[in-house]
């Protein structure tokens, strides 16, 4: 099996033993997103808004680099802290996933990675 594992300067560095992401055979794994600015390696995370738009932007970069975008993703895993925060991250969500939304589940966890309050993982697989 060939799989091209990505590192890349536009998304977070890993914070464990796990690559950002995995293409293998037209199927991009993105690793769950947590909202870190790549670029200072700090949390953007000052409300549930900035952190959905930072962990979208990441999961963006992470597309462009394997030659995707927003509609090559079939499905994604939204990890919350607190399920009170569900109708905002929906709605940041739903900017940038205008039309043909993939399949998706949406959880309440106890703790996430960094204490943040919202994590997002998807899979996307190439047209």
């Amino acid at each position: 099996m060939m799989k091209k594992v990505f590192q890349i300067p536009g998304a977070p560095a890993p914070i464990g033993p796990y690559s950002q992401a995995i293409l293998v055979k037209g199927t991009l794994y993105i690793s769950g997103q947590i909202p870190i600015n790549p670029r200072t390696g700090k949390l953007n995370d000052q409300t549930i808004e900035y952190a959905t738009h930072q962990v979208l932007k990441n999961i963006h970069s992470l597309l462009k680099e394997a030659n995707m975008d927003f509609n090559n993703i079939v499905k994604c895993s939204i990890f919350l802290k607190d399920m009170a925060n569900f109708e905002a991250v929906n709605k940041i969500y739903g900017e940038y996933f205008r039309s043909l939304p993939p399949a998706r589940e949406t959880v309440e966890v106890s703790k996430l990675p960094m204490d943040v309050d919202v994590e997002i993982s998807c899979i996307a697989v190439a047209e």
